[in-house]
């Protein structure tokens, strides 16, 4: 048993090594377009599913309450935590509308959707990406393998972060330490570094 525990933590680590030479430049584009919709007044809608939906609501609750540093609240929805209006879209509609419908209503030209999927096929992910782009949001996305439908739909001026790997737990790793990243470039960007 202890083998396994120490080849996830080598796969882990390798493929963490190979995300730190191929992505910075992509995770600066993604925290340059958040902290600009930020200093323009805008907000940061999240979406994913299962793993994803966590990574969406840490992702929120670092702007919304705080990071590393004592600093004002930024404004950030998470859209997979209300469950009433979850349930109610995908009972009503589809769950493939759960986030779209939300951003629709939500999201305001200038805002930025952070849409995150591993395989970046989730339906539901998708939509919330041509939702987005119809209200004139810009989209940062965090994928993996080979970027699936969400990368064929996002435009030069949105930002793709896609890991390096084809196995969902290596990705979904690396899209935590991205996060943080985003989480931190975003802190410095507005608030100076410490």
């Amino acid at each position: 048993m202890q083998d396994r525990i120490i080849s996830h933590f080598g796969a882990s680590i390798e493929t963490k090594t190979l995300a730190a030479e191929e992505l910075p430049p992509y995770i600066e584009h993604a925290a340059q377009i958040m902290v600009n919709a930020l200093l323009s007044g805008g907000k940061i809608l999240s979406c994913g599913n299962g793993g994803s939906a966590g990574d969406a609501q840490h992702f929120s609750s670092e702007l919304l309450n705080r990071f590393e540093r004592e600093r004002p609240s930024l404004p950030a929805i998470a859209l997979s935590t209300d469950s009433s209006t979850i349930t109610s879209i995908a009972n009503d509609y589809s769950y493939n509308e759960v986030f779209s419908k939300q951003i629709r209503a939500l999201g305001n030209p200038g805002d930025v959707l952070l849409a995150i999927s591993t395989s970046g096929n989730s339906a539901n992910v998708v939509q919330a990406i041509q939702a987005a782009h119809e209200r004139d949001m810009l989209v940062v996305a965090l994928s993996g393998k080979d970027g699936g439908h969400m990368a064929s739909l996002l435009t030069v001026e949105d930002a793709e972060v896609r890991v390096p790997s084809n196995v969902t737990a290596r990705i979904q790793e690396v899209h935590l330490v991205v996060i943080h990243c985003l989480c931190d470039l975003i802190d410095c960007s507005l608030f100076g570094e410490e």
